[in-house]
């Protein structure tokens, strides 16, 4: 080891890079359903939620449905409603469950208090803890209502429910007290069961219940089982991408440590005679050349495990976020299975060389010395003579062909090289096209809306009722505008079309919608004009092109059972309108059942938002002054939109594949570096004698980096093809993960010119790897390089 620092460090680094990627991993497949299970059993989460009309059964009646239903432990009945709360700033929430109870705790689903305290009395409310922010803290308050006489509630605590029972608490003497004239609230029953692991197991708890109470007193009910799923996709998606890197470093590790140990053994054919010579055991040869592996390789592996731990700590903080106060960390076992197998793969990988030396027979290693076979590689120097080249050139094209093996490691270092790098391109690509893809507000220059803006930034907004948390590929909506003061649509609509900067227009409305064969209600998002420019990005159909159109996500599909072409009866108010579904979103926002239509189909509703491209040469600020002038006086403003950026756990996985494909390239490099340093040391005399006929140090540059370059070039070409092909093979599998499908948007993202260049980039790192050892051959003194025969 000490006389190959250079062999010694890369094996280091190789298996370092493998282990930490698995150790990520590793970790994220643990994640994907531990932190879920562990809360929901810590908080004793809720297998059933139930809502009963307070109209057709009693609290007294049931506090005894659980002992009917087979349930093992039952709380409430908890009072709850649903509202839509204002925060100081004038922005509305979405819609929450509001529920009271008399404490954070319970037999069934024990609130977590991430912060502040308990609701004790009127005017106090506890929020989602999705809800803490800058905009939102301790002592913030918010308007229980759009009327000018709702309540106003101070926030005292911010919570965790595991099961989503609600997304905002109160005291139950404040629930009732917000409850609207002539609507009661509603009666929130939570159950717990033995046995609840199956969809069966909760259709069958339902059913007891129901009859228990008889249909019409079940307004509706959530199993954890939905939520569980949900939840369980959040890390999910991540473990894809993660296993790719650490295949592909695992793979690496195989190759480096293989063509190190196979170089060591060529390269030392004459002291493995010498040691067979004076008395060594081919079985102590092959535990020489083995440890010569695996000493650098535990190193690597210890570091590895401490690297993984570490990189796995922020995708694991953005699971943790989600449950409250349940710390995630990498799993012992994880920590302790990836190293046990890592070193079993370099072992074996640095077995079947050091075999090869042990197997030597000692007169022919003493006689083989550093020469390789007689006659290797004649034909290629005679074929390569023959091209148009500079001999120094030809010469170096032809050496690869001497050693066969070693080229291999060589082009298989470079190829993996470059299919790590091509992924990450690919995936990083794919998702920032997910984020803006749920961002289609931010491709407009300016935002108008009928409402004065407000320098305060909404909170993002917590998972719907009964919906799931957001995954990790979704981009939170904004709050919807408050409508107080609100500027006459058609006026703000006028000052947009007469300003002579606008290329075009479209205008929203953010609203509630029931769709017939959905219990809760749903949030639309009402278009009128051309709103190509407002489309999310299609997995099937098309974009809304006018009246009696619909799209929706792929969650809506699921939920109904209806397909792309059907028709769904969509009510706002009380206009009702019979919508063909045209096209299927990549929406994955929110609980994922977001629908587009048309504002012309309810004429009730009205825009309160216009989105406006200007035209070429125009400034967007100094068209949002201009159009802010006009419409501030009415009750409206103007802004200009900032480019969508990357949030969260796309921000997190973008670095972590821009480090673990660093890691890789440095890996293939040093592969390089390793095989050159092997072959100018092996062919030292040889350049000795180039130089001594009047070879120069550029002629013996060009000779050492001909023959990498080519291979670097091939590898490339190699690569290159695989690269896309991982890509197009993770990418759907991180889909499919997080709970939808991803679209050609996503999925087709490398430009040809990017291709030709990550093929070029082979060619790159493998002259990059060998720059070094050109430069010592270059500068090698003929005499010395004589003197070493």
């Amino acid at each position: 080891m000490g006389r190959r620092r250079v062999q010694t460090a890369v094996i280091a680094v190789a298996t370092m890079m493998a282990v930490a990627s698995a150790v990520v991993a590793g970790s994220l497949m643990v994640a994907a359903t531990a932190p879920f299970d562990h809360a929901f059993e810590r908080q004793r989460g809720a297998h059933l939620t139930a809502l009963f009309d307070p109209a057709r059964t009693t609290a007294a009646q049931l506090a005894g449905t659980g002992k009917r239903a087979g349930a093992t432990a039952t709380a409430g009945p908890y009072p709850s409603l649903v509202f839509r709360p204002r925060d100081r700033a004038g922005f509305r929430l979405p819609a929450l469950t509001l529920a009271g109870r008399p404490g954070p705790g319970g037999a069934v689903d024990r609130l977590d208090l991430k912060s502040g305290r308990w609701a004790r009395g009127s005017g106090e409310i506890v929020l989602d803890a999705s809800f803490e922010g800058p905009a939102l803290g301790i002592g913030a308050t918010v308007r229980a209502g759009d009327t000018a006489n709702a309540p106003t509630l101070t926030v005292v605590g911010f919570a965790v429910s595991v099961s989503r029972t609600a997304q905002a608490w109160a005291t139950p003497a404040q629930v009732a007290a917000l409850a609207p004239a002539g609507s009661p609230v509603t009666r929130q029953m939570l159950y717990r069961f033995d046995s609840a692991d199956t969809k069966e197991q909760m259709r069958a708890a339902r059913e007891r219940l129901t009859a228990s109470v008889g249909a019409r007193a079940l307004l509706g009910a959530q199993s954890w089982l939905d939520t569980k799923r949900a939840a369980d996709q959040g890390a999910a998606a991540t473990v894809p991408f993660a296993t790719a890197f650490g295949l592909l470093g695992l793979v690496m590790s195989v190759i480096i440590v293989s063509g190190v140990v196979s170089g060591a053994v060529g390269t030392g054919l004459r002291r493995i005679g010498i040691l067979k010579a004076i008395g060594f055991t081919p079985g102590e040869i092959v535990r020489a050349y083995v440890a010569q592996a695996m000493l650098p390789a535990g190193a690597g592996i210890a570091l590895g495990v401490v690297l993984g731990n570490l990189l796995a700590v922020p995708l694991l903080s953005e699971t943790e976020a989600l449950y409250g106060n349940v710390p995630l960390a990498v799993a012992w076992w994880v920590n302790v299975t990836v190293p046990a197998a890592a070193s079993v793969v370099v072992g074996l990988a640095a077995l079947v060389p050091a075999l090869r030396a042990g197997g030597l027979r000692t007169v022919d290693a003493l006689a083989a010395g550093r020469s390789p076979r007689t006659g290797r590689g004649q034909w290629a120097h005679r074929l390569t003579g023959l091209l148009p080249l500079p001999r120094p050139v030809t010469y170096g094209l032809a050496t690869p062909f001497t050693h066969p093996v070693r080229t291999l490691a060589m082009l298989l270092a470079v190829a993996f090289g470059t299919v790590a790098a091509t992924f990450a391109v690919g995936l990083t690509s794919s998702l920032t096209a997910v984020g803006a893809a749920q961002d289609p507000e931010s491709r407009a220059a300016v935002t108008v809306t009928t409402t004065r803006a407000n320098t305060a930034a909404p909170p993002p907004p917590p998972p719907a009722p009964g919906g799931r948390p957001g995954p990790p590929l979704a981009h939170g909506h904004a709050a919807v505008p408050s409508p107080r003061e609100a500027a006459d649509p058609a006026q703000v609509r006028a000052a947009v079309t007469a300003q002579t900067g606008t290329e075009s227009y479209y205008g929203k409305s953010e609203t509630e919608v029931a769709v017939a064969g959905i219990p809760e209600s749903l949030q639309a998002t009402l278009y009128e004009g051309d709103a190509r420019g407002g489309s999310y990005a299609m997995i099937s159909g098309h974009w809304i092109t006018g009246r009696g159109q619909v799209v929706v996500p792929t969650r809506f599909l699921e939920r109904t059972g209806t397909t792309v072409g059907d028709t769904v009866r969509v009510t706002h108010e009380k206009e009702t309108a019979r919508l063909r579904i045209v096209g299927e979103s990549f929406d994955t926002s929110g609980d994922g059942l977001q629908i587009h239509a048309a504002l012309a189909d309810f004429p009730s509703a009205e825009p309160t938002t216009f989105l406006v491209d200007v035209k070429a040469g125009v400034s967007a600020d100094e068209y949002a002054r201009k159009v802010a002038a006009v419409v501030q006086p009415l009750g409206g403003d103007a802004t200009t939109n900032a480019p969508s950026g990357q949030e969260g756990v796309i921000l997190v996985m973008s670095a972590m594949a821009a480090l673990l494909t660093a890691m890789l390239v440095c890996v293939a490099g040093l592969g390089v570096l390793n095989s050159v340093i092997l072959d100018t040391r092996e062919r030292v005399h040889d350049l000795g004698v180039c130089k001594a006929i009047g070879m120069s140090p550029r002629q013996t540059t060009s000779l050492v980096l001909a023959p990498v370059t080519a291979i670097g070039a091939l590898g490339g070409l190699l690569g290159v093809p695989a690269g896309y092909a991982l890509h197009g093979l993770v990418m759907p599998v991180m889909g499919r993960a997080a709970g939808t499908v991803l679209p050609p948007a996503v999925l087709d993202v490398y430009e040809p010119v990017q291709l030709l260049l990550l093929g070029l980039g082979g060619a790159v790192l493998a002259v990059l790897g060998a720059l070094v050892p050109a430069g010592w051959a270059a500068g090698t003194r003929t005499a010395t390089a004589l003197r070493t025969e």
